[in-house]
């Protein structure tokens, strides 16, 4: 989808920290504590649309993303050392140039589980592959591959439970033939129509056998709704947020502006609550928007976070929401990129410590350039710090940096957090991709 977002032409007063209101957060350049790695080395082929996940208990990190090597396969990295450095690029298992959309999560057992879309037979459908060596190699794949001939598959989620549970939301129609693509030339695709839904899978033992595919957003078979980020609470209530859009015509499934739904499930994803919108209606997402918008945390003490870029008058901005209920209610939108245009902003949050995360965006203006940036957020207190400018070097804003980005945060000491982020860009002369990396000491 085009960079540049249509937005609502409706106004709303946002809150700059808890319980204050503005229009701006500062933000202030800086360098990160650890130096910037490219972790993308000996990949060929463009690198983009990195995801992140960690095993606390081991200080290791997890990268995955797609397109590397001359198989443009997804590639794993992982490090020992708490971001410090990474390995050199594995390449997946069943992974191949018709293979997008990396997702990756970590067991409380350290099983390292990877997912991502795949078409195969005129199939759509995700393939999650295990690791029971903390990433050094991918011994178990499994496809699940019983849906119809002619549907359609996109973005999937990953995320372990208690035991060996796991949960997999992805975007399901049952027909390809009712999709209607807005690509960008610069970006990845949206949709202008289609009969799309979040759905979800469940496997009870560690990713071997898959349950049946679940609806999770309402109006099946053509909910509106796409890009569902999966968590699962200590309690094991599992937590969806998923952008739905408007379907204004029934037949043609045309899709309308959208926003931000949160649901949960208490039965093991059996059933799901009621969903409630996260923000105010003004508060619209453009069909436009190529980038995978909304992002979920959750943090220690059990608050939820939940980030999407939307309109503000004539800008495009990201915002930030909290909950301290399970989702139940959701504060008022804080918030997070500082500039007023219609640039990129592809904005995503990892919990912390016990009312804390950090907040992170990757966006192309106003310098022309993609730029990472993250900023530790209170749910007490509002903004910890000014923002930390991550990246060393902007990225072509000519070339698609994925639709993503990795960040988590690491323990460094009582109720004090390390971040990891990683992203993709093209930066310098070249015209492709490469995956980077930078470990920050605590942000508040």
């Amino acid at each position: 989808m085009l960079g540049v977002v249509t937005v609502s032409s409706a106004a709303v007063a946002v809150s700059t920290a808890a319980g204050g209101t503005g229009v701006s957060a500062a933000t202030q350049q800086a360098s990160p504590i650890g130096p910037v790695r490219r972790i993308s080395i000996d990949c060929s082929a463009t690198s983009a649309e990195v995801e992140q996940a960690s095993d606390q208990a081991l200080d290791q990190v997890y990268e995955l993303w797609m397109g590397c090597g001359r198989s443009r396969s997804m590639a794993f990295a992982r490090s020992t050392n708490g971001g410090a450095t990474f390995s050199k690029p594995l390449l997946l298992p069943d992974s191949t140039a018709s293979t997008w959309d990396p997702a990756i999560a970590v067991s409380a057992n350290g099983v390292v589980y990877a997912s991502f879309m795949t078409e195969k037979d005129s199939r759509m459908f995700p393939v999650v592959e295990a690791s029971f060596d903390h990433g050094a190699s991918f011994s178990q794949v499994k496809e699940l591959s019983g849906v119809p001939v002619g549907n359609w598959g996109d973005r999937d989620f990953i995320a372990a439970g208690p035991g060996h549970t796991l949960y997999l939301t992805w975007d399901y129609g049952p027909s390809a033939s009712d999709m209607r693509y807005l690509c960008s030339p610069v970006g990845s695709c949206s949709f202008a129509a289609g009969d799309v839904n979040i759905v979800v899978q469940k496997s009870t033992d560690g990713g071997r056998r898959w349950g049946r595919i679940v609806h999770v957003s309402p109006g099946f078979p053509a909910s509106g709704a796409d890009s569902g980020p999966v968590l699962v609470e200590p309690d094991g209530r599992v937590d969806v947020l998923y952008q739905g859009y408007e379907v204004t015509n029934k037949k043609t499934f045309t899709l309308a502006r959208g926003h931000e739904y949160f649901t949960s499930s208490v039965d093991g994803g059996a059933k799901w609550s009621k969903p409630v919108r996260v923000g105010p209606a003004s508060l619209d997402e453009s069909v436009k928007s190529w980038w995978i918008d909304g992002s979920l945390g959750l943090d220690a003490g059990g608050s939820l976070y939940a980030t999407f870029d939307a309109g503000q008058g004539d800008a495009d901005v990201g915002f930030l929401c909290y909950s301290t209920d399970h989702g139940r209610t959701w504060s008022r939108p804080v918030r997070v990129t500082p500039d007023s245009d219609q640039a990129v902003h592809i904005v995503q949050v990892a919990g912390g410590p016990a009312g804390q995360a950090v907040i992170g965006w990757l966006a192309d203006g106003p310098q022309h350039g993609y730029a990472m940036d993250v900023r530790a957020f209170s749910v007490k207190a509002g903004w910890l710090g000014p923002a930390l400018r991550v990246s060393s070097a902007l990225g072509r804003s000519s070339v698609w940096p994925g639709d993503t980005f990795g960040l988590g945060e690491l323990p460094a000491g009582p109720h004090r957090q390390r971040v990891v982020a990683s992203w993709g860009s093209a930066t310098g002369a070249s015209n492709r991709d490469d995956i980077f990396a930078a470990a920050l000491g605590p942000l508040a």
